[in-house]
């Protein structure tokens, strides 16, 4: 699925770093695009594997999905010490602002762990989210207290402490104490009047399942519970993140109006246009790419015969980022080329590399041209080795066709 890297301010002013993950195939006449936010766990990122392959197995429904490190964490700005709920909840609401202003509003809103009670209380703030759901999360932020139990006496008398939370140690204030304490009552829940969807696992060890009935009792309806049977608290069983993904998908569709309605089908909005004119994928030949208009600016549709994907512009140039420039495209080509070839050699040679990543820039420069192109490894090779595959990326068939100054010629062919 097309994924970019977003970054948008809090508050406060920091910068927070977010992925957006969008569906590979474009919206169509009949098929519109939804966004989402996902809310990661406490002291997590976006990264962790569950809200990944939950974003992804979403994206491949049709709900574009934006993932983001709150504040202090992972690749975002700020200081975690200084963070408590109240602000996970502000970072929630810059997250959505954003994405209305640049993309779309998002019609729901996804809650893994403390993320969960987090998009509970943000969805007061956002009329336009249709949907909810919680993911092995408690009914009130007050729950996490138990994971630093040991330190309150420390945060009492001192007002900071260092606790360690999971594999990882934090400096913690005695404000995100009195901050959860504010934060005990589930009233809240029942007022959202809008369809929740709660899945948690019966042996979760972090978030009792009785944090879920209670979710479940405050909710009204539409609500629906569903068990995760065997699954940890941060599913990192492949199979139980993806079988998130899918019924999630499923019982979203009900709620935030995937199907196009007849009012979306004639608007111009990005989230309803069509694949071609007609509606309908245009016929590719083997051995070819066809490209078609999306919209009246950058937006097009690629095609291949068993393919397709879509590329844009960024918001700078007037576009509105919803797939790779054709520049990034055409680096992506490259690289995508030059990873092949090596692993092909690599395994050829059995070396013990583990993995390849290929980092390509370009750049305008007065005179001419370029693209840099970086290679790095992983797994138990000598430098000899390594040179050697510096040398084979060279090889790469796509770079050899850039060399020899390919001749492009356009016709016309009969109108359609």
């Amino acid at each position: 699925m097309p994924r970019t890297k977003v970054e948008f301010k809090n508050e406060q002013g920091e910068t927070l770093a977010g992925l957006l993950e969008t569906p590979a195939t474009p919206a169509t006449k009949d098929r519109a695009t939804r966004f989402a936010i996902f809310a990661h766990c406490f002291t997590c990122s976006k990264d962790v594997a569950a809200a990944s392959r939950i974003s992804r197995s979403l994206a491949a429904k049709g709900i574009a999905v934006f993932r983001f490190d709150f504040t202090g964490l992972g690749n975002s700005d700020g200081d975690f010490a200084n963070t408590n709920f109240s602000s996970n909840v502000e970072d929630l609401l810059a997250a959505a602002k954003m994405l209305e202003e640049k993309y779309q509003a998002p019609s729901l809103l996804i809650g893994h762990s403390l993320g969960g009670a987090a998009v509970l209380s943000a969805a007061h703030h956002l009329p336009k989210v249709k949907a909810i759901a919680t993911i092995g999360s408690p009914a009130t932020a007050d729950h996490v207290q138990h994971l630093f139990i040991d330190a309150v006496p420390e945060l009492e008398a001192k007002g900071e402490a260092r606790v360690r939370i999971g594999l990882r140690e934090f400096n913690i204030k005695k404000q995100l104490l009195d901050d959860l304490n504010k934060n005990t009552s589930a009233d809240h829940i029942g007022k959202l009047r809008r369809p929740i969807l709660i899945f948690h696992s019966p042996v979760d060890s972090i978030v009792s399942v009785d944090e879920a009935a209670k979710i479940y009792t405050a909710a009204k309806h539409p609500k629906s519970f569903i068990s995760l049977d065997q699954a940890d608290h941060l599913l990192s069983n492949k199979y139980d993140s993806e079988y998130v993904g899918a019924t999630l998908a499923a019982w979203a569709e009900r709620y935030i109006g995937l199907s196009a309605t007849e009012a979306e089908k004639g608007e111009s909005s990005t989230a309803s246009k069509s694949l071609a004119s007609d509606s309908k994928r245009p016929e590719v030949n083997d051995g070819e790419v066809v490209v078609t208009e999306l919209d009246k600016k950058f937006l097009r549709g690629l095609y291949t015969k068993e393919h397709e994907i879509i590329s844009d512009e960024p918001l700078d140039y007037g576009g509105e980022n919803l797939g790779p420039s054709p520049y990034k495209l055409l680096l992506m080509s490259v690289g995508s080329c030059t990873s092949m070839t090596l692993r092909m050699y690599a395994n050829r040679k059995k070396m013990a590399l583990d993995d390849i990543k290929v980092r390509l820039v370009y750049e305008r420069l007065e005179d001419e041209e370029r693209i840099t192109r970086y290679l790095s490894f992983k797994g138990d090779i000598t430098a000899e080795q390594k040179q050697r595959l510096v040398e084979i990326a060279d090889k790469c068939p796509v770079h050899r066709t850039l060399e020899n100054n390919p001749v492009i010629t356009s016709k016309l062919e009969a109108d359609f």
